[in-house]
């Protein structure tokens, strides 16, 4: 099969968690057998940003750390029209340009023979429904949602049919522990990472309360990689003795944990309030890279892990520095966490999990078309589509 993904960056992660996700379902698509071809715009922002602080040498890193990831710069039709010819899958992510989530809708309903799904990643359904209410949607088939309230939300609001919960997931093949780096003596590793960005101060009060303070207070040796973080922020990471490492490459993130002895899930207040049961990308990889991991106030209401054997949780600043002085203090319950964490990964979280779940999506959606057993081989035959499009929309509905 050939599946087409119009993403915001998949080159670029620069404040763009997403891409995360992204690249972990292309290298599973890839290994399976199948073409995938992602198209991202030439001037996105997050692209832009990462080169303006990077260099350009940064995006010839990424395509000698993922091969397999072919990544097309789109600036108008001429660039997309290619890339679509022949395609039997398009996921459409929500940080699109909504004039072109709409000419893609157009494509589908005057003939295109692709399966088009919608995918949605952000709290814009709660935080900005209106901009959501103005998507056209009217030609895709599905919608992919990253929590089951977020598809709740747009079943409620009758945004799109089809609505399906497909929760992000850890790259296995690029997230696992890493005793090779680590170094030969636990107390030459950092006490605590934090990997995240600022948040457009939507977390500000709440990485004060659970990662700054308490490393101010147990005098821990810390580090926090991310981006975005204005002036006040820095001078307070810099009261409380945290070294502010910047960007990193989520390539390097597996060695980032290694080299320390335990991490925090801080996540954006959409995320603890109105959108509760959606974790941050992070505490995906986090698990999956065995390192011990509190959670700040985050309510698990899909049973995606097991609370208090995964990971510990925090109600409170008080609270989150009695957890991670338990975790530093005794080796054994850092190991079993750390251990019970990646087991639930490996069993559930990975992105061969998502693609298993989208496979079967694309099954229900068209299995007149999409046989489960054909989707895993690879690629279809040439008569792989039905050329009944009053055919095709009915089976979608």
């Amino acid at each position: 099969m050939k599946f087409v993904l119009f993403s915001h960056s998949v080159v670029s992660c620069w404040n763009h968690g997403n891409a995360h996700f992204q690249r972990g379902i292309v290298r599973e698509l890839s290994a399976r057998g199948h073409e995938v071809v992602v198209l991202e715009p030439a001037d996105g922002w997050s692209r832009t940003n990462l080169v303006a602080g990077q260099g350009p040498e940064v995006v010839a890193r990424f395509h000698e750390t993922f091969p397999e990831i072919r990544a097309v710069c789109y600036l108008g039709p001429a660039d997309i029209d290619p890339v679509l010819d022949g395609a039997d899958v398009v996921i459409v992510h929500e940080w699109t340009d909504p004039a072109l989530v709409a000419d893609l809708g157009r494509r589908r309903m005057t003939g295109a023979r692709f399966l088009l799904l919608f995918h949605d990643t952000h709290h814009r359904a709660v935080s900005a429904p209106h901009e959501m209410a103005a998507l056209d949607l009217d030609g895709y088939d599905a919608v992919l949602a990253f929590g089951a309230v977020l598809a709740e939300t747009w079943r409620r609001h009758g945004w799109g049919r089809n609505v399906h919960v497909w929760h992000e997931a850890a790259d296995l093949r690029l997230f696992g522990p890493r005793p090779d780096i680590q170094p030969d003596h636990d107390r030459d590793r950092r006490d605590l990472v934090w990997i995240g960005n600022w948040g457009d101060g939507e977390r500000g009060a709440e990485l004060d309360e659970f990662l700054v303070e308490p490393v101010r207070a147990l005098a821990l040796t810390a580090t926090i990689h991310g981006v975005r973080y204005p002036d006040p922020a820095r001078q307070a990471l810099a009261r409380a003795g945290i070294d502010y490492a910047g960007w990193i490459a989520n390539a390097d993130v597996p060695r980032a944990f290694a080299g320390h002895r335990m991490t925090v899930h801080v996540p954006r207040r959409f995320y603890a309030t109105d959108l509760p049961g959606i974790p941050t990308i992070r505490m995906f990889e986090a698990l999956a890279s065995g390192i011990p991991l509190v959670s700040a106030p985050w309510a698990d209401t899909e049973g995606l892990f097991r609370t208090g054997t995964d990971y510990l949780t925090a109600e409170t600043g008080p609270r989150m520095r009695q957890q991670i002085r338990r975790i530093l203090a005794d080796r054994d319950l850092a190991a079993d966490l750390a251990a019970r964490g990646r087991e639930t990964i490996l069993a559930r979280h990975g992105c061969n999990h998502r693609v298993d779940q989208l496979l079967k999506i694309l099954s229900g959606l068209a299995p007149h078309r999409f046989n489960s057993n054909r989707l895993d081989a690879g690629r279809f035959a040439p008569n792989r589509l039905d050329a009944d499009r009053s055919g095709t929309r009915e089976a979608a509905r």
